[in-house]
């Protein structure tokens, strides 16, 4: 999704989706089914990875990454202190992209741990060659749907942080309806927080920017807090070659919630 510039652009350098088989079959992808028949908030894309992606991939995805739903379709429930090997504040990331404020962040905090969602194959393949090149232990992968995620495969106050960068504006009214943040995702990220955690989203849509600000006022169990307060998680969010090339460009709008 997100991090290496605005997540929709980054949607068409790192998309493509479907299951590993049938990306290996066929050389392209579609996103995984979502067995829940909602209206989700990302796009369809083609790509493959390269040669060495993909035997990046063979050698760690089973280690390290894991479907948000198995073959039949059910959700996994994630036990994150036993995929880790320890106990330790988690961070769920929506949206990772090519994983490079995934990477950055994972690596500037190694007490705390990183589950990062991405239904793009082609970004998480990116993301997994820079955890194997650094040697990156704090960072685990989940292919799917983010908010699939938060529903079925994590429980209540399990959360100490949420992060959402450059989330697709969907910026026709008509397709306001994808876009991730809505009244029950904000309701939904609350649940998952624990009292203190923290939700940093960031957008360069100032139109998008208005409406999480607004869906994130409203959920009563989140409360409006600034960069410069004393927070369990770092909200130093890496700046994007996209951010660094539009020096004159769009503003970045950096969002922050406090769980109760």
């Amino acid at each position: 999704m997100s991090d290496d510039g605005p997540m929709y652009a980054q949607r068409e350098e790192a998309g493509e989706a479907g299951t590993p088989e049938q990306g290996a079959a066929t050389g392209a992808e579609t996103p995984p089914t979502h067995h829940a028949r909602r209206i989700t908030s990302f796009r369809s894309r083609r790509s493959t990875l390269s040669g060495g992606q993909q035997q990046t991939w063979e050698r760690l995805w089973p280690q390290i990454g894991t479907e948000a739903r198995n073959a039949e379709g059910h959700p996994v429930v994630l036990d994150p202190e036993r995929w880790f090997g320890r106990q330790a504040p988690l961070i769920l990331e929506i949206g990772c992209g090519t994983g490079v404020s995934t990477s950055a962040m994972a690596q500037s905090e190694p007490d705390l741990d990183v589950i990062a969602v991405e239904v793009y194959k082609k970004g998480l393949g990116q993301l997994l060659g820079v955890i194997d090149r650094d040697g990156i232990p704090n960072i685990r992968l989940v292919r799917g749907d983010g908010v699939d995620v938060l529903e079925h495969s994590l429980p209540s106050a399990s959360l100490t942080g949420v992060r959402v960068f450059f989330p697709d504006p969907w910026p026709k009214a008509r397709h306001h309806k994808r876009r991730l943040f809505q009244t029950e995702t904000m309701a939904l990220i609350a649940d998952r927080l624990k009292p203190g955690g923290i939700l940093h989203a960031a957008t360069d849509h100032q139109g998008y920017a208005e409406h999480i600000a607004e869906v994130g006022d409203a959920e009563p169990r989140l409360r409006r807090v600034d960069t410069d307060q004393q927070l369990p998680i770092s909200v130093a969010r890496p700046e994007t070659k996209y951010e660094r090339k539009a020096l004159a460009g769009p503003i970045v709008t950096e969002l922050l919630w406090e769980r109760r």
